[in-house]
């Protein structure tokens, strides 16, 4: 007989990983947290706009800024999209506006990692918990 994919414990862990990194808080959404996912969702989103709004779409830079790019990345794979938009136009952008940016952009991926993280050990957490009743 063939498992469903919440019994087949490690794909169950990488599926609520991926989507966590797809769109902020569907880790938890997937977990039936779902407050917490919407409050997770909002909060990211809402700080990688700002970071955007205040600077320009040139902020996220994969190739003059790669360390800040690492980290806006952990957002969601549209920050990929968005890098090569920001690299093939006209949005360079220097100064503060740069540098407040890249700190809230790079804030909100280092925020989505730690979420996806906590889905993921949430996610173990229940399959331990139901293992052991």
């Amino acid at each position: 007989m063939a498992q469903s994919w919440k019994d087949n414990h490690a794909l169950f862990l990488i599926s609520t990983g991926a989507l966590a990194w797809l769109v902020p808080g569907a880790g938890h959404f997937v977990l039936n947290e779902r407050a917490r996912g919407v409050v997770i969702f909002v909060s990211i989103v809402l700080t990688f706009a700002v970071g955007v709004y205040v600077s320009s779409v040139g902020v996220i830079d994969p190739v003059h800024a790669r360390p800040w790019y690492a980290a806006q990345v952990m957002n969601s794979p549209l920050v990929m999209i968005l890098g090569r938009i920001g690299a093939t136009g006209n949005y360079r952008v220097f100064g503060r506006a740069n540098e407040i940016g890249q700190i809230y952009t790079s804030i909100a991926g280092l925020l989505n990692l730690l979420c996806i993280v906590n889905a993921v050990y949430m996610a173990h957490l229940r399959h331990v918990g139901e293992a052991q009743a």
